[in-house]
């Protein structure tokens, strides 16, 4: 069959064979969701003295994207806004508008001075540095009991 190029993702025969389909692939019916739809995908590098996260942001600036150290919680946050006049009729919508965030464990020994970020080309890269957790001494507490 001849399709425009818009259903070249075989979008007629999934919509069609899905319903006669049902009983004899339940998995492949209702697979997993992709991690983020492709958005802030993140490769985490490990070296003697830090990690580097490399995080893909694209149709991102650097002016709307925020990095937040909170509670030794690493939080990457952007958000893109569509500004378009009037609202046109999509016949398909791929790309992403709207809010997005991710959040990393990174401990809570790191401090924001020690952390740094570049962004360029749509790839966010922070740097984080290996601290050494400080070692809490526990002082035994006795508890009087009464009676």
């Amino acid at each position: 069959m001849l399709y425009p190029s818009i259903f070249d993702d075989s979008f007629t025969d999934d919509l069609f064979d899905d319903m006669f389909r049902f009983p004899f692939d339940f998995g492949k019916r209702f697979p997993a969701p992709p991690v983020n739809h492709g958005i802030m995908t993140t490769d985490v590098r490990e070296y003697e003295d830090k990690y580097e996260l490399q995080m893909e942001l694209p149709g991102f600036t650097k002016e709307e994207t925020d990095i937040e150290l909170k509670n030794g919680y690493l939080i990457v946050t952007a958000e893109t806004k569509r500004e378009e006049p009037e609202a046109p009729k999509y016949i398909r919508k791929e790309r992403f508008f709207g809010k997005t965030m991710r959040q990393f464990y990174v401990g809570e020994d790191v401090t924001g001075d020690e952390i740094e970020a570049s962004f360029e080309n749509g790839i966010l890269t922070i740097t984080v540095p290996k601290v050494e957790p400080k070692k809490v001494i526990e002082e035994k507490t006795y508890i009087p009991i009464e009676g």
